[in-house]
């Protein structure tokens, strides 16, 4: 991968558990862990792919870079054995990756529930396993990393694996909630989509249901596919960078951005005709001192309180609170450069003001004092009509 050479040493010295280690995005992301510094067991079923990719990696990184370890994750017998002999071989893991998945494509009711057993036990119980197992010891030590590998969500064909990819985003957000002030962080991580000889397999199957080719599936998905190594720089990057991640749902296209590793995709199309620079930079810093103000006030508050709301917004974002803040800082920086709104700038200005839309929703329904709701009506409407001058909507209601 381009420009990786500036994240060497990021990792130094740093233990890795990584399952699913012997190909793929697996494989990809123990180099980039070695790459780093890193010293990564490779947990991996397979034992003529485990020894590969512990040969591989060991012929670039030295002999002391990774080591494989046999395991089943489906047997908890064979889960528990790991993780002593990581205890006893290299002490308490810096990083605990489950990157190990198992899939199988079809109907709902055509997946026989055998399958759905052994699916629980890989994509769900072993993860939560690794984690209770670990857990004290990173919390009495002060720190550590628990990574879990979440999917694109609910999708037909797909619920036999979805359905526990998307309980692994659930156990991080309650594990993040349970983790404050302990050092140690939790988040999830997405791939994307990536030509893996298992993801092409799998989609073979979806788009076969959904009346389509893979070419066709491929194609209309073509602006988000990476590269196995690009997903497993992803991964390995977010690791490296955790305290960022903390308590998030994230793809691997967004650390890549973030790290910049990955140039952002040139924006399609035409943006509508731009209003006097000066008014819009005003307009915008209202709109970004808005949010940054709701974004201080949401940390104040209780922990159930505050993970229900920056879940809420996150839904009708599709990016985290902290995330849109940064945003609405590089959008100011252009606009302050003279580069003007983009595309990309307004799509999310208008996730914004439908967000704030949805707040004023939430507060007709529950405040019963009627000064206090028309008060709070003006602000939350001002707010919303901040974006609709910025983008030229003319004032909302």
């Amino acid at each position: 991968m381009q420009n990786d050479v500036q994240f060497h040493g990021a990792m130094q010295g740093k233990t890795v558990l990584l399952t699913g280690a012997g190909g793929g995005i697996g494989l990809e992301a123990a180099r980039a862990f070695a790459a780093m510094g890193a010293r990564v067991v490779l947990a991996e079923m397979q034992q003529q792919k485990g020894q590969l990719a512990q040969q591989t990696i060991r012929g670039e990184f030295g002999a002391n870079a990774a080591a494989f370890y046999e395991v089943d994750l489906a047997k908890e017998a064979q889960v528990r054995a790991l993780a002593e002999w990581v205890l006893a071989q290299y002490g308490v893991p810096d990083v605990i990756f489950n990157n190990a998945t198992i899939t199988k494509m079809g109907a709902v009711d055509e997946v026989e529930t055998a399958f759905w057993d052994y699916s629980y036990a890989v994509n769900l119980k072993a993860p939560l396993l690794l984690a209770q197992l670990f857990l004290p010891q990173m919390k009495a030590r002060g720190g550590g990393v628990l990574v879990f590998v979440s999917s694109s969500g609910a999708s037909p064909y797909m619920g036999a694996y979805e359905v526990f990819k998307t309980a692994q985003v659930e156990l991080s957000n309650t594990l993040a909630m349970e983790l404050e002030g302990t050092g140690v962080l939790t988040y999830t991580v997405g791939p994307g989509l990536v030509k893996t000889q298992t993801a092409m397999s799998a989609i073979e199957t979806v788009a076969k249901n959904m009346g389509m080719t893979t070419e066709e599936f491929y194609r209309m998905n073509s602006q988000h596919m990476l590269s196995a190594e690009q997903a497993g720089w992803g991964f390995a990057l977010s690791a490296a960078f955790a305290p960022r991640y903390h308590g998030q749902e994230i793809g691997c296209i967004q650390v890549l951005m973030d790290c910049g590793a990955l140039a952002p995709e040139p924006q399609q199309g035409t943006a509508p005709p731009q209003g006097d620079s000066k008014e819009q930079q005003c307009l915008l810093t209202r709109v970004q001192a808005t949010l940054e103000e709701q974004y201080a006030g949401w940390q104040k508050m209780n922990v159930f309180e505050r993970q229900w709301v920056l879940r809420d917004f996150k839904k009708m974002m599709a990016l985290p609170a902290e995330q849109a803040v940064q945003q609405l800082h590089q959008t100011s920086g252009r606009l302050a450069a003279g580069e003007g709104l983009g595309l990309a700038d307004r799509q999310f200005l208008e996730k914004l003001q439908a967000y704030w839309q949805h707040q004023l929703a939430l507060l007709k329904g529950y405040e019963k004092d009627k000064q206090k709701l028309e008060q709070n009506t003006q602000i939350i409407t001002g707010w919303a009509g901040d974006i609709a001058a910025l983008l030229g909507q003319g004032q909302t209601t």
